[in-house]
């Protein structure tokens, strides 16, 4: 009998397969912070207090360079560890939904809303005349955690999911599920922000409500950026995706069913003790004759009523999504396309429907307004 060459491959073909699925930007971020970290490391550097955000610091001497410094810094391995292995599973996923240079942005904005409502807070907070806290403006913070938060509440939001699964133990409803995390990692760990976790919450809630629409390009400039002759190399690198179409170059990680062949770097009772503080994923098998969603789950953009077109445009795009290497490097969206796309987005904005979800609804009816509203509405429904 043939082995099973899956089941039975070592821990370096494992790794290898793993890191293979992981998204261009993504993957990019775990290497910048695992490097910086390692790069300290072995220069000795500890001097946190220059590069971590520090509200009395950015207010009196306007140091913005720390909204961002303080993100991509760790202080322990153990740190950088945790993050990373959060940032994956989470960053995969939004990155098959938004696309690689659209979720970059995302990080840079969070980052950037996180780091002044952080500010706004750590002083309002310290000069109020009633109970005045002056620790939270000299508290400095570092890591990536409160972008991950934010993510945590996007995910979640873009998931249609109605429950997570905290820590494999018990399950919460899903609109709770961000502010269970922060509690539990208050208690759970020592030296946590919870100012900063708190924001990075803050900030994902007003994303999924709209509040940062006016700070978001349309899909025009995402595709300029895809389209500077410079990142031509990115934008061929595999794992790279597109924000137009969904279109990837290489081989785009998916998620297998429960019935298929483990592909985790490590089996066994390790593999889930590590992973389980991390953002459960609810994972089913499709049934006969039920359409397959987006892939990573994405948002549910159908039900058992939705219309003949709108099951065959969310097929389409899933099967897009599944094939690996079926798109050439060379493939390009055309600036008409583009303008296409992006007036039909508008009109569908102005109808009433959610920004996020009408791009996701449009880019699986390619492009045809009649089958996204249909998408949109059947979803409401």
């Amino acid at each position: 009998m043939r082995p099973n060459i899956i089941t039975e491959a070592g821990i370096p073909t494992r790794l290898n397969q793993w890191w293979s699925s992981i998204p261009f930007i993504t993957s990019g971020v775990v290497l910048i912070c695992g490097a910086i970290y390692l790069l300290c490391l072995l220069v000795g550097y500890d001097s946190y207090d220059e590069i971590c955000f520090l509200p009395s610091a950015v207010a009196s001497q306007f140091q913005v360079y720390r909204f961002y410094t303080s993100v991509l810094f760790h202080g322990s391995l153990l740190h950088v560890l945790f993050n990373m292995l959060a940032l994956v599973p989470l960053g995969t996923e939004l990155e098959r939904i938004m696309g690689s240079v659209r979720l970059l942005f995302l990080m840079f904005l969070l980052a950037t809303t996180n780091a002044i409502l952080h500010l706004t807070i750590a002083f309002l907070v310290a000069y109020n005349p009633l109970y005045p806290v002056a620790y939270l403006v000299n508290e400095c913070s570092i890591g990536f955690s409160g972008v991950i938060f934010s993510m945590i509440v996007i995910e979640t939001s873009l998931s249609g999911v109605q429950s997570r699964s905290v820590f494999g133990l018990f399950n919460v409803p899903a609109k709770w599920y961000a502010w269970i995390l922060l509690v539990l990692f208050q208690f759970l760990a020592s030296n946590v922000s919870l100012l900063g976790h708190l924001c990075g919450i803050l900030s994902g809630f007003a994303y999924t409500y709209g509040l940062f629409n006016y700070l978001l390009p349309g899909p025009s400039f995402y595709s300029k950026i895809e389209g500077l002759s410079a990142l031509s190399v990115c934008v061929r690198r595999p794992g790279f995706i597109l924000c137009t179409g969904g279109t990837t170059y290489g081989q785009l990680p998916t998620y297998s069913n429960t019935s298929a062949a483990p592909s985790a770097l490590i089996n066994g009772n390790f593999l889930r003790n590590i992973s389980s503080w991390m953002p459960n994923r609810q994972i089913s098998t499709v049934q006969e004759g039920e359409d397959p969603r987006f892939p990573g789950r994405a948002r549910t953009l159908d039900s058992a009523g939705a219309e003949p077109a709108a099951r065959e445009a969310s097929a389409n795009l899933h099967a897009r999504h599944t094939v690996a290497n079926t798109v050439r490097a060379d493939a390009t969206v055309t600036p008409d396309q583009v303008d296409t796309f992006d007036e039909e987005l508008k009109k569908l904005v102005g109808m009433g429907f959610e920004k996020t979800q009408a791009e996701v609804a449009l880019a699986a009816a390619d492009g045809d307004p009649n089958v996204a509203i249909e998408i949109l509405m059947s979803q409401e429904g």
